[in-house]
């Protein structure tokens, strides 16, 4: 999901940079001292996620894990991925560093919307709890395309198309990664619950 430098137009990257910035000082905010050793090893999970790209036709694809970020950190979520979108564009060319606003956006945002959404179904029963989990994750990446669509829209409107491919391209990894989140929330409530308080 990650857009490359010289796709988007000046005021789409300012605005995702503006939006980015928000998100990230307010996540800074609300991430207690306690919590950095979490968000540091939910970063670096992002980060090697969504180094195994799977090919899909004239694209590729790739885990995200941001529903399940969002999930346990919130708000704390954009500093988290910020950062590892960062070293991404520095190491592997991912990317880039005038987009890194507008991709922090793509994959922080929906995070931080799922939490709100299913962050209640977690507390519920096992049922409500997997159903959530699953929900957040799939949809987390589906809010993830629709924002890489809406970037590329607002650039120019012959992109519709491959906005639209880009969405239908993800469908696959928001069924595999509300799975994965669902069997991480699973995992994580039996061996240690008050992560979710």
């Amino acid at each position: 999901m990650h857009i490359s430098e010289g796709v988007l137009n000046g005021p789409v990257l300012v605005a995702g940079a503006s939006i980015a910035l928000a998100g990230t000082v307010v996540g800074l905010k609300k991430l207690e001292l306690d919590n950095i050793p979490q968000a540091g090893m939910l970063a670096a999970a992002f980060f090697v996620a969504s180094l195994i790209h799977v090919p899909v036709g004239p694209a590729s694809v790739h885990l995200i894990l941001n529903g399940i970020v969002g999930l346990l950190l919130g708000w704390a979520a954009f500093p988290a991925i910020l950062t590892a979108l960062l070293l991404q564009a520095m190491m592997f060319q991912y990317g880039g560093i005038t987009t890194l606003g507008v991709n922090t956006v793509i994959m922080a945002l929906p995070a931080v919307i799922c939490y709100y959404l299913f962050k209640p179904f977690i507390h519920k029963t096992h049922r409500s709890a997997m159903i959530g989990a699953f929900a957040c994750g799939a949809g987390s990446v589906l809010l993830g395309a629709i924002l890489v669509a809406a970037a590329l829209m607002f650039t120019e409107k012959n992109f519709l198309e491959v906005a639209g491919l880009v969405v239908i391209a993800h469908i696959p990894v928001m069924i595999i990664e509300g799975v994965i989140t669902a069997f991480c929330v699973a995992f994580l409530k039996k061996v240690k619950p008050e992560i979710f308080m």
